[in-house]
């Protein structure tokens, strides 16, 4: 054959290859979501409107209104066809105890040669429940920079100093050269703890950062100081043999550099810079009594439920579809209002999981099982998740992928989807493939310091080693679409306005249900699992 007629006949059978290609992988992640029915819009914000509506006054964890929420999913989830998740049925009960520091019988004093400094509780030093309901410590203490060490990035800030027996007084930030979801996952109070630990340390105290301006707020509370939930279960105290967990800002922190020839503004200027901290001695010693005046236990479930596999080997494995179902309940009123509904957060992923779920069981079913999965306690600190990861009701080791939607803000239409966990693993090829079907771009998180990756559920699993994604409409710099997201964030999250009489876009909500289920059964599909890149962080994490 001349080379011209190779050519053009390669030229051909290239063209001819790509449409196989392009007709298998439509074929392998074929599903009813990719025909919409006229009234899937209707649907999914019928789902938005009950969880968000007053009636469910916020469903904060913990309170009837919550278990109204779950009792609603899993009616939605027998209707669906999906399957119990565990022997106990649809309904995980995750224990939590409720505890309240008593600030007036509560006492962190920094004592230097008989004379003591004191920090008042609740104003100059907020104390955690988590040391123990009836705590004393007497230890010195130590200035160990950021208190924790990132080997892969050649950060230790715990080499040089010696913290065993002291209280850790350490900045909350992390430095400039340990960034993106490294920055966040080691500077949590629980990974910096348990280093911490390891060292020796008895306790830490941790110098607040201030505020940014226009920063996104915080839980609101109501009147007074509202009570700290956390697990039950003795191994998921993230704080386990720490006597003392105070947080100080900066304004009183003064205290603990007086004796120590260093003052905190120095610090600051040099942690400002990226110059390496130095660690010394702050001769002092603290003395800090914890007490709780509230103390009750309660159960919350998670809601699961399972779409079975129709391979006899894959099904399983499953990958799981996660939501968090709570919100904060009522607190301070904002314009006469006291109820923080919660229906951009998260009323609009429990739809979508909803949704998705009846989708997808309408088949054709995915070669693994598909496990959905409603979350407790998601506002208090992901705890729902912790413990659903820490005693999953299917094998964990069998558990292969989370998919996550926390808050994905549905406010315009869908033409650029952000995802948090893109770089690290080969899902996030798989979602490229699926939103590329659709004509959505897909793009890596413009807001990086907010370290959203690690900041929600799917955090829980990438801490056992599972391959994760999450979730937000896009948008592209200096457009209409990027002031909508900065002013929600700014105006309404955490706040009673995240209801049902803000803007939203239903058929922007509907495309992303179809975009997330392709995605699930492209995954469920596979031949393979999804796995970590060898170059990602997370990839070290033991598969536990």
């Amino acid at each position: 054959m001349p080379a011209h007629e190779r050519k053009e006949n390669g030229t051909l059978n290239s063209r001819k290859f790509l449409l196989l290609i392009l007709s298998a992988t439509a074929a392998v992640i074929a599903c009813p979501a990719q025909v919409d029915s006229p009234d899937a819009a209707a649907q999914w914000w019928s789902h938005v409107s009950y969880l968000a509506s007053d009636a469910l006054a916020g469903r904060r964890t913990g309170t009837a209104d919550f278990v109204k929420a779950a009792e609603y999913l899993q009616a939605q989830f027998k209707a669906a066809g999906l399957s119990p998740a565990g022997a106990s049925g649809y309904l995980q009960d995750v224990g939590f105890e409720e505890q309240q520091i008593d600030n007036a019988a509560s006492r962190l004093d920094v004592v230097y040669e008989g004379q003591a400094v004191s920090l008042p509780v609740g104003s100059a030093a907020i104390l955690s429940p988590y040391a123990g309901p009836d705590t004393t410590v007497d230890a010195p203490a130590v200035f160990a920079g950021y208190g924790f060490a990132v080997p892969v990035q050649h950060f230790d800030d715990l080499s040089g100093v010696d913290v065993k027996g002291k209280i850790a007084v350490v900045l909350a930030g992390s430095p400039p050269s340990v960034h993106g979801p490294l920055r966040a996952y080691f500077r949590t109070a629980a990974e910096r703890w348990k280093q911490l630990r390891a060292a020796g340390a008895v306790g830490v105290i941790t110098i607040q950062e201030p505020r940014p301006q226009n920063a996104p707020a915080g839980p609101r509370p109501g009147e007074g100081p509202r009570p700290t939930i956390r697990l039950a279960s003795p191994e998921l105290n993230p704080l386990a043999g720490n006597k003392l967990s105070a947080t100080v800002p900066i304004a009183a922190a003064d205290a603990l550099f007086a004796h120590s020839g260093h003052t905190l503004s120095d610090l600051e200027a040099q942690a400002e810079a990226g110059k390496e901290l130095p660690k010394f001695s702050l001769n002092v010693t603290i003395h800090a009594h914890t007490a709780v005046k509230q103390f009750s236990q309660f159960t919350a479930p998670n809601v699961a439920g399972v779409l079975e596999g129709s391979d006899r080997r894959l099904k399983k494995e499953y990958i799981v579809l996660s939501a968090h179902l709570d919100h904060l309940g009522k607190g301070r009123p904002v314009n006469g209002d006291d109820i923080y509904n919660g229906a951009m957060d998260n009323a609009t992923g429990i739809a979508s999981l909803i949704e998705v779920a009846k989708q997808l069981a309408a088949g054709p079913r995915p070669k693994r099982s598909i496990l959905f999965l409603a979350l407790t306690g998601e506002e208090e600190g992901e705890l729902g998740s912790q413990y659903f990861a820490q005693f999953p009701t299917v094998p964990r080791a069998q558990i292969v992928a989370d998919l996550n939607m926390d808050m994905y803000l549905p406010l315009f239409p869908l033409r650029y989807l952000e995802v948090q966990g893109l770089g690290e693993s080969s899902l996030g090829n798989d979602v490229r493939a699926v939103a590329q079907l659709n004509d959505v771009e897909v793009q890596f998180d413009k807001q990086p310091d907010q370290n959203r990756f690690i900041r929600s559920d799917q955090a829980s699993f990438v801490k056992h080693g599972i391959p994760a994604l999450a979730f937000k409409f896009g948008w592209v710099p200096d457009s209409p679409e990027e002031k909508t997201f900065n002013d929600w964030i700014k105006n309404r999250y955490h706040k009673p306005s995240d209801d049902l009489e803000q803007p939203v876009d239903k058929n922007a909500a509907v495309l992303f249900d179809r975009i997330l289920g392709q995605l699930a059964l492209r995954v469920a599909n596979a031949k393979e699992r999804p796995a970590w890149y060898p170059e990602s962080f997370f990839a070290s994490i033991p598969r536990s």
